[in-house]
């Protein structure tokens, strides 16, 4: 079957999408509400990786995870508890896989109600703007768009020497069918998921050892930050090992075996893979429509989601920018006011807000501290501990803290890092500083609450105000 496009004097009138993920139904809901004829296929599930196997289960099991952080620790507030308090790990991975097909099934209801025709299968660039797509009963048929949006995702980095079973050795989208707390969890790779999942296992019970090929955890992420997690780390019982870098894993029974590079091996009872992510951009027509991609498979895309070739725009995972799920639906978003005719802000990454939902969370916006180091840049730099802040002595949080960039002389607020519980809701003050330009006086100037965990935010602003 050929779905034919239909154009009105010229204007794009038929977007085609190849990809369910945020970077995907956001492109498709933007697209319906201009007017656009939007088909959008999937071949997974609405909401892609993101809500089915990656961010929100993730966050979900995190969330038990934390609660039961905060149980244990609250022993400090006076609070008396029964012992064996635990979590039943079958009843969590029940709950987190429920959540993620409820929130499958309303992104579909809303792309639906929205006048999006959807469908279910694998897509790939045929020619041009023209897109194929084979269903589960392999049928075929062809869909004619003026325009095309690649938004495929990414999945799970694997090794020869490491090669998953589903049972014992474990990528991140397989965890959730585990049953019962792993007796030792080792967790191999300490970028933003091998120490979210670290932190996750280790605050639900399980003994974690965890795998760094660096001289410390979240090596991409701000020193202080990363020293301060590290810190908890190892204060709640976590082997962290540094500089160690994995050369094979092995399993002999119920027995998982991570043999080091210099000789060392580590015996769990299962083993975590967070190795990193390779794009979804193969057997897809890419390269033979000319897209380009880099040597890593990524999808070449500039400030507005456009790929090499005309017509077709990427966005998300598959592109590599930042793999956020927030950057993947702004990246959808931009492409389709770029596609038909809207106003268009380019995407511009020194806005983004990201999290790293470890317990405590690092939540970062703007200009980095390496950044700064690296090119020179004239900034003035503040930092407080919460534990100096009267609402986190009551909570009993003592670890964590705020940090800000001003540009000298001007005082623009260029970039912050909060470390805290829940700092990714703490982080949006700072987030609205460096999008709008406001200045550190500003900030320091604005009422907070007290107490509050962000009136060290404007404390910290105040310290940086240097009187004329």
């Amino acid at each position: 079957m050929v779905r034919k496009r239909v154009r009105d004097n010229g204007r794009v009138t038929h977007v085609a999408i190849i990809g369910g993920g945020p970077g995907g139904y956001e492109a498709a809901l933007v697209a319906a509400r201009h007017g656009a004829e939007v088909t959008i296929v999937e071949r997974d599930g609405w909401g892609g990786s993101t809500v089915l196997t990656d961010c929100v289960p993730s966050k979900t099991l995190i969330a038990t995870a934390d609660v039961l952080t905060e149980v244990a620790e609250s022993l400090e507030l006076g609070v008396e508890l029964p012992s064996g308090v635990h979590a039943d790990l079958a009843k969590v991975n029940h709950r987190v896989l429920d959540l993620a097909q409820a929130q499958s099934h309303d992104i579909g209801e809303r792309l639906s109600s929205s006048g999006v025709r959807i469908l279910r299968g694998q897509g790939r660039l045929a020619s041009g703007t023209t897109i194929e797509v084979t269903d589960a009963d392999g049928a075929t048929s062809t869909i004619e768009a003026d325009a095309v949006l690649v938004a495929t995702g990414a999945h799970p980095r694997v090794s020869d020497t490491a090669q998953p079973d589903g049972e014992r050795i474990l990528t991140w989208e397989q965890v959730y069918g585990l049953t019962e707390l792993p007796d030792h969890m080792i967790v191999v790779g300490s970028g933003v998921t091998g120490a979210e999942f670290a932190s996750a296992y280790n605050g639900l019970g399980a003994r974690v050892t965890l795998v760094s090929s660096r001289d410390r955890v979240l090596p991409g992420e701000d020193p202080d930050a990363a020293d301060t997690i590290e810190d908890v780390f190892r204060r709640r019982g976590m082997d962290v090992l540094g500089n160690s870098r994995m050369a094979s894993v092995e399993r002999d029974g119920d027995t998982v075996r991570v043999t080091l590079t210099d000789g060392r091996v580590v015996e769990g009872s299962h083993c975590l893979l967070a190795l990193g992510s390779i794009p979804n951009s193969e057997g897809l027509g890419l390269a033979e429509n000319g897209v380009l991609l880099d040597d890593g498979g990524f999808v070449r895309v500039d400030r507005v989601s456009r790929t090499t070739a005309p017509g077709v725009y990427a966005a998300g995972d598959c592109t590599g920018v930042l793999m956020l799920a927030s950057v993947a639906a702004q990246q959808g978003r931009i492409a389709m006011a770029h596609v038909l005719g809207s106003a268009v802000h380019p995407l511009n990454l020194t806005e983004v807000s990201s999290n790293i939902f470890t317990s405590p969370e690092i939540a970062t916006v703007g200009v980095s501290q390496k950044k700064i180091d690296e090119q020179g840049i004239q900034a003035d730099v503040a930092m407080l501990p919460l534990a100096a802040n009267p609402r986190a002595k009551m909570q009993g949080v003592r670890d964590g803290f705020v940090k800000l960039f001003a540009r000298r002389g001007s005082g623009t607020v260029i970039g912050g890092v909060i470390v805290g519980p829940r700092a990714s809701e703490l982080i949006h003050v700072v987030s609205l500083a460096v999008s709008t330009s406001l200045t550190i006086d500003q900030v320091a100037n604005a009422f907070t609450v007290y107490p509050s965990m962000s009136g060290t935010v404007a404390e910290v602003a105040r310290r940086i105000h240097r009187p004329e």
